[in-house]
């Protein structure tokens, strides 16, 4: 009789050390062992000499409805499997419904355990004519953390959020111990500056970065941090393009405060002096992509420890919303699902990065910041046998041709890439084997934090 459901043998790669010659073993739903040396027998065994054995990936960041009739979760949680990301976190902005109530929640994890193939974790949001007294409903309802915008784009489907009305949010969720998200770009200097823009600027690919400046998204991030500090809620930016942020980040978390930030993959791969020169609304991203230098002095705040998370950000539009004469009549938004771990990979090993930073802050770190770290997040004996594993396969990426993309295009296409998903495990059963998606529509499952914490009344 095999001693195990499942052993993959060959470098494993954890949060604080990487086991050569290692090996993962899996019983039912779970990892049973995490080893070193000879792989024990399993009714099935894979080994796999050169490969990489790392932890499914958690894409903390993901708009899988934002276009009604478009993705959803059959293809955001395709793209997903094909990528080493075995959950989802999906944003509250759904086209046709802001995930603002319990009711709504329930309706939105149903339709994914119908549909995903991948696990997901939803979060939640408010209607800012009601203010915060739907939260309450929705912790119970499962959410995993809430989202909220210094930036409006639309009143009802994109609102801003005033920092009145965030300090009583904050305030709300402080007790519950779950982390306020935020997008950060202050919605008075955004306006100011596209006046000028649109006034006098061009209209080419030099304007999305010229509407916001810097100083847009840096104001917004002191302004949530101070919030954050003020009501005791664990303050979180869902994407920082800029060094800067990453250095308040870490001064608010030196002060005692509960200061997270997220790194969207974009933002440590495209610039804009070359990528969005060359590819316009294919690369407009709110905030912007910034100058090569940034993305430099991104890298250095990962290696330094000062980024929690690192996530995509991935909406897949349509080509015709990307693709207009005026870069700023375009949808900002980019697909990544398919090549996070791969694009991060590329870029840790070119500046000498560790890859036990792909399981923390692909894996370990946003388990921990959703609350679901007793299921998810580390080859820990006990929790989902989520596994990823990469081959080093020297390859040139190519959206349209690999099947698991809604859109065939992608501000990475084209991009050679030296380690290649090569198997997807959920739970324990083969989601991708490296050229096929296995995991059908209905695999995925609602996954939400446990109640740990005191509701307020």
């Amino acid at each position: 009789m095999s001693d195990f459901d499942l052993v993959l043998a060959g470098t494993v790669v954890l949060p604080d050390r990487i086991v050569e010659n290692g090996f993962v073993a899996v019983s039912g739903e779970a990892i049973a062992l995490v080893g070193q040396g000879a792989a024990p027998s399993a009714r099935e065994r894979h080994l796999l000499k050169g490969a990489m054995i790392l932890p499914g990936a958690i894409d903390a960041q993901v708009h899988s409805l934002s276009q009604r009739n478009q993705e959803d979760f059959i293809w955001s949680t395709r793209s997903a499997a094909a990528g080493g990301v075995t959950t989802i976190v999906d944003m509250p902005y759904d086209e046709g419904e802001l995930i603002c109530s319990a009711a709504a929640v329930r309706r939105k994890a149903d339709h994914a355990e119908r549909t995903a193939r991948v696990d997901v974790a939803l979060y939640g949001t408010i209607d800012p004519e009601e203010g915060p007294v739907r939260i309450r409903e929705m912790v119970e309802a499962g959410v995993a953390s809430f989202k909220f915008s210094t930036f409006g784009t639309d009143p009802r489907r994109f609102p801003r959020i005033s920092p009145a009305l965030m300090t009583a949010c904050f305030e709300a969720i402080a007790p519950t111990g779950l982390a306020a998200g935020v997008h950060n770009e202050n919605h008075e200097m955004v306006d100011a500056y596209m006046a000028r823009v649109k006034d006098s600027g061009p209209t080419d690919w030099r304007a999305h970065g010229l509407s916001r400046p810097p100083i847009t998204e840096l104001l917004a991030t002191a302004e949530v941090y101070e919030i954050g500090a003020g009501t005791g809620c664990p303050a979180h930016i869902v994407h920082c393009s800029l060094g800067r942020g990453y250095e308040l980040a870490a001064s608010y978390r030196s002060a005692g405060h509960q200061a997270t930030i997220e790194a969207c993959i974009h933002y440590l791969v495209l610039d804009e002096e070359n990528d969005v020169r060359r590819l316009g609304g294919k690369a407009k991203i709110n905030p912007p992509v910034r100058p090569r230098a940034e993305v430099e002095a991104l890298w250095r705040h990962v290696a330094a420890g000062n980024v929690t998370l690192v996530s995509t950000d991935h909406v897949s539009w349509s080509e015709d919303r990307k693709t207009k004469p005026n870069m700023l009549d375009n949808a900002s938004g980019v697909p990544g699902l398919e090549v996070m771990m791969p694009l991060f990979v590329k870029g840790a090993l070119e500046r000498g990065i560790p890859l036990t930073w792909a399981a923390r802050l692909m894996a370990l770190n946003p388990a921990r910041h959703f609350r679901i770290d007793h299921v998810k997040g580390a080859l820990t004996p006990g929790r989902h046998a989520d596994i990823c594993v990469m081959t080093p396969e020297s390859y040139v990426y190519d959206a349209s041709a690999s099947g698991h993309n809604v859109v065939g295009w992608s501000p990475y296409e084209g991009m050679r890439l030296p380690w290649r998903v090569s198997g997807t495990w959920l739970r324990g059963r083969h989601a991708f084997n490296g050229t096929r998606v296995l995991a059908e529509p209905g695999m995925g499952r609602f996954v939400k934090p446990p109640l740990s914490h005191p509701v307020a009344a």
